[in-house]
């Protein structure tokens, strides 16, 4: 074999290259990456909503032996807690043997994707057809959930109490529910319009019956006939839906991709993918040094507002409590943990899609099958509203990486100037902690379905576990 050169040798010293993931790996790496992933995809299949990733996340905690907070009196090293905040989102913690003043380390992610809600009037009927009216939630574009199975989740609160769980759509034997769209024989006019306006908000109406109650003397028979159906199967009535949260969500199923498996194809992965892989990382993992706290936050599609969100201070009274059954409070400690403390903000970053390439600076941008993305800012344009990680956590996170033998991308969400985004990330921050964006490259983002890399999914999982335990 040919000695290297000089220039090779100097070029392998110093440049920085990403190398595919898959590149090298042992078949039995492979087959463990393989296996975490179907427990992935079968977490995706039962966790379509905030709700459902919650309430599925909490059992999982329990079978872990993590407790309610609120059932505990006082706090030790090594105890494993939990508070469901409304069930929709969730924070865990596990005790660290460091004394919890010297902070804690956080990973945060969000249960909520977009999808559309039901409007509080939903039902209605026209020219012998029944549907539901929807308001869609997050940035969606609208004509990508046309003409797709659909499926219903949700409750419905009613005024005595009670709390009716919606799921219809995932089995195989339930109905399913979809958007029309006009045939291409008669849409000139509409595909005339610009992309973003060739199916309206208001016209995104979900299909939902056609045959009419049999009784000549009333009207909407279809309508009538369709509430006679859920009140039959739920007991409920029309002015029920007022007081229900309703979400129509892909019926698909998470499935392998490619010949070679190698991906995830999946509604939801942004940003459930980062819950699932930060959730089973912590009930992996051994008792931390430093308290290790899991965020899985809601409504983050939206600007995370809500007091499910991370905008409210529930986090806070939830770490506030902590501090109390250790015995330790005092005035201005919780500000003093924050500030020493560390977070990854889970959330997944753009992936580098060769169709639409154009949108990506290649240099810095995240691809598939590359290993975890870090974004050391966000934001729009001249990176407003981003959180900009300092250097020197940075230089923390890349020693952990490379320390644990993670492959790792950093990048940009896009050329400057062409769009943006944002994460809990800058919530955090705000708090006092040093905080990066730190998740898994995702194509087709915000679309009902969306593709990740399988080994990318891996790498997020052992992340995260090096994080808390290091």
């Amino acid at each position: 074999m040919d000695e290297k050169s000089q220039g090779e040798i100097l070029k392998e010293k110093l440049f920085h290259e990403k190398k595919n993931g898959w590149e090298n790996i042992s078949e039995e790496g492979k087959n463990k990456i393989f296996d975490y992933c179907e427990g992935y995809m079968k977490f995706l299949n039962r966790s379509k909503t905030e709700r459902e990733i919650v309430s599925n996340c909490e059992e999982m905690a329990k079978n872990k032996g993590f407790i309610d907070i609120r059932h505990i009196s006082n706090l030790n090293v090594g105890d494993k807690i939990y508070y469901n905040n409304r069930g929709k989102s969730i924070y865990l913690a596990v005790i660290g043997s460091d004394p919890i003043e010297a902070g804690i380390n956080v990973v945060g992610s969000h249960a909520d994707s977009p999808r559309l809600d039901l409007k509080p009037n939903p039902i209605y009927e026209d020219d012998g057809f029944a549907y539901f009216k929807t308001h869609y939630y997050g940035g969606i574009k609208k004509y990508q959930w046309t003409t797709i199975p659909l499926a219903i989740h949700g409750i419905i609160a009613k005024t005595n109490g009670e709390k009716i769980k919606i799921n219809i759509g995932e089995d195989e034997s339930d109905p399913i529910f979809t958007i029309t769209d006009l045939l291409p024989h008669l849409a000139q006019e509409q595909m005339e319009k610009k992309l973003k306006d060739g199916i309206s908000g208001e016209d995104l109406n979900i299909l939902i019956g056609s045959i009419p109650f049999n009784d000549e003397k009333v009207s909407d028979k279809v309508k009538l006939n369709i509430l006679n159906i859920l009140n039959q199967k739920y007991g409920i009535k029309e002015v029920d839906f007022l007081s229900s949260e309703i979400e129509i969500v892909p019926a698909m199923k998470a499935r392998s991709l490619g010949f070679d498996r190698s991906m995830v194809a999946a509604y939801g992965q942004d940003d459930k993918v980062c819950v699932y892989t930060s959730i089973t990382a912590m009930l992996d993992m051994n008792i931390p040094k430093t308290t290790a706290v899991c965020i899985i936050s809601d409504k983050e599609e939206i600007g995370s507002v809500g007091n499910t969100g991370m905008e409210s201070h529930v986090f806070d009274t939830f770490m506030s409590v902590i501090l109390n059954k250790l015995n330790i409070n005092v005035p201005n400690l919780l500000d003093k943990v924050f500030c020493n403390s560390r977070m990854l903000s889970a959330d997944v970053d753009a992936g580098v899609d060769p169709t639409y390439a154009s949108v990506s600076e290649k240099n810095n941008a995240s691809f598939l099958g590359k290993g975890i993305g870090l974004c050391k800012y966000t934001g729009a344009r001249g990176k407003s509203g981003a959180s900009d990680a300092n250097a020197e956590f940075v230089a923390e996170v890349r020693n952990l990486f490379e320390k644990n033998n993670i492959k790792y991308q950093i990048s940009e969400l896009g050329k400057v100037d062409v769009g943006g985004g944002g994460t809990i990330a800058y919530i955090l921050a705000n708090k006092g902690m040093d905080v990066i964006d730190c998740g898994v490259p995702v194509l087709s983002m915000h679309a009902p379905y969306e593709v990740t890399s399988k080994f990318d999914i891996f790498e997020a999982y052992r992340t995260y576990k090096a994080f808390w335990e290091e």
